[in-house]
């Protein structure tokens, strides 16, 4: 953990000798720290990222998720019903305090948390948020990518590649040129070619021998 100008004046003054780090200066902005591992990158987030502390509502603040507040008795007094009513929360009176009627979302994702909200939240002792460490930028080899990259299931990644191949070898064949991915599919063509040729004409080799034996389709 540092300041970040201290950071990003640190990693300038190596940029001759590594410059790969200049990748990382735009990502030096904010509350951040470094993690420095040579384990696994998932099992490194998940260690970070499992760390969190439980938080209350702060007005203005933006919502990270859905917030509801269950149905049943609040064990409040029947003077704080205003609290409920300015926010269109189904109550009734139950035995001396206030009882919630049924489950409500009082904020959603993704806006701010009004005052009433908050204060009301607080009031139930609900504290709906969480706070903690979340990874912002990987860095591995000299290349940047966003965490969401270890999401990748191998076999996304092995189907892929075999897609690449297969385009490869593809337009490879469409051009005749040759490539490495391709050579083998040209082999095959090849011999089948020369099956062909031997079917058709009194040229016989090992490998035609078999064919012209066969019983026509």
């Amino acid at each position: 953990m540092g300041k970040n100008t201290m950071v990003r004046r640190a990693m300038r003054s190596v940029l001759s000798e590594f410059p790969q780090y200049e990748r990382l200066l735009p990502h030096v902005r904010g509350n951040i720290g470094f993690v420095f591992t040579s384990g696994d990158l998932k099992d490194v987030r998940s260690t970070i990222v499992a760390n969190k502390v439980a938080a209350p509502a702060r007005a203005g603040a933006f919502a990270p998720a859905d917030v509801s507040i269950p149905g049943g008795n609040t064990g409040m007094e029947p003077g704080k019903t205003s609290f409920f009513q300015a926010l269109g929360i189904p109550t009734k009176i139950a035995r001396g305090t206030i009882e919630i009627v049924s489950d409500v979302k009082v904020v959603t994702a993704g806006t701010r948390v009004g005052p009433s909200e908050a204060t009301l939240l607080n009031m139930l002792n609900i504290s709906p948020f969480t706070y903690g460490m979340t990874v912002v930028q990987i860095f591995d080899q000299g290349n940047v990518f966003t965490p969401d990259v270890l999401d990748i299931d191998e076999s996304v990644l092995i189907d892929r590649f075999l897609t690449g191949i297969k385009t490869i070898a593809a337009i490879s064949l469409g051009l005749n040129y040759p490539t490495l991915v391709s050579v083998v599919h040209s082999l095959v063509n090849a011999y089948k070619n020369l099956l062909a040729v031997s079917i058709e004409t009194d040229y016989t080799f090992d490998g035609s021998a078999q064919v012209r034996d066969l019983p026509p389709f």
